[in-house]
This record gives C-alpha cells, structure tokens and sequence, in this order.
C-alpha cells in the first residue's frame, strides 16, 4: 500500500513578474513611458533607459518577435490594475434570492432579528422573499400573516419596495422584496414640496389726520 502523501506546508510559489532584470531577452522592442517607440534595443540599453527615467522595464509582450518591453512605473501600474478588478467585480455582483422565514406569531425580538436579516440582503443587492409558514390549523389565519407581511414591508420601505404582494402558495404566504431603485419621499417632503410660501402684504397704516366735526345748525 502506497504512503500516503504528508500535507505540504510550504507556502506556494508565486509566479514573479518580468521586469527589469527578469527580462533575459537580448534584443527587445520597446516602447517608452509616453508611448512612443525607441525601436529594436539590446536589453541593457533598455535597462538603461529606464533607469534614467527612474522607471521599470516590463515585458509586455513575449511571444513577440522580438519580445516586446515597455518603460512605466510598474508600482502604479499594477495598483491601477488591481482597482479596475475590483470595480469588475462589485459591477458583476449576481443579484439572488434570499429568504426570511417567521410564523404569524412571531415575537418582538426575533421579528427584528428578521428585519436586520432582510436589510443585510437588500444592502448587497439581493431580493428578498419573506415567508411566513402555517402548521396545521394556523392557515386559518392567512389574514393575520398577510398583515404581518405588509408590516414587515411598510418597515423595509426605505431601502425596499414591493415587486410581489403577499401571496398564499400552499401552506405559506410568501412576499417578494427588492433594494429601493428611487430614494424614498417621506410625508413630511411630499408636504413641504405641496405648501407654497404665502406672502403677507401688510394692511395699510391707519390715517392719523383729525377728522373735522361738521357745525351743529
């Protein structure tokens, strides 16, 4: 029987990158920080070049002929790469369905451990399904799970809005979520936004002159 194989503790190789003196190539082509091109140089005058310029040789290009360098600041080139892959990936983010389950007769205190759970989801993106499940005789209170659903929506309303009503679907009432597209307006905007400014003209002063009593005959 074959031994079997120790676990490995090393740490793995990394895979250096060709720069500067990794290059072994003799003739390179390269092109300059600017992007123009410098033509077919030999290696150490490329090295030199970039070193004048303060600079890194990169190999871009290998299977080239002849393999193709260019003069950049590799440090910066490489944080540069390392953002536009995490934009990549934050814009590829897969919207999913996440799911909140409860029973009508849910308490105070794990009905908001449900609401934190839903606006984690919503937060990432996700849409959530909010299900309230019967057992025996309690789907005969559907009235009570839909109320429970349209609370738990009239809560999450600033960060979500309805895409699916309550809805019974055999032994649970589901309800469908999803992240806010347009800010919430509140009661007290949708006023503000209602009342114009009055503007108050003041009464004219009352005239002070005496008035002159007619004669008695």
């Amino acid at each position: 029987m074959a031994p079997r194989p120790r676990f490995d503790r090393r740490a793995p190789v990394r895979e250096l990158p060709n720069i500067n003196d990794r290059i072994s190539y003799p003739q390179l082509r390269v092109v300059d920080s600017d992007g123009s091109q410098l033509g077919v140089i030999s290696r150490e005058d490329a090295l030199e070049v970039a070193k004048e310029r303060e600079l890194d040789l990169v190999l871009v290009s290998e299977k080239a002929d002849p393999p193709v360098c260019r003069i950049m600041d590799y440090g910066k080139f490489k944080f540069e790469q390392e953002k536009k892959a995490k934009e990549a990936k934050k814009k590829s983010h897969q919207t999913e369905v996440k799911e909140v389950k409860m029973r009508y007769k849910i308490d105070s205190h794990d009905y908001d451990v449900r609401i934190g759970q839903a606006q984690r989801f919503l937060k990432a993106g996700d849409k959530v399904k909010c299900t309230v499940i019967f057992r025996g005789r309690e789907i005969q209170h559907t009235a009570l799970a839909e109320v429970l659903l349209r609370r738990m929506a009239k809560d999450l309303e600033e960060k979500a809005e309805i895409q699916q009503s309550p809805k019974r679907e055999g032994r649970n009432m589901i309800m469908f979520l999803t992240p806010r597209k347009t800010p919430l307006l509140k009661k007290d905007d949708k006023d503000s936004s209602v009342h114009q400014a009055i503007r108050t003209i003041p009464a004219p002063p009352r005239s002070t002159a005496a008035k002159v009593a007619a004669p008695q005959a």
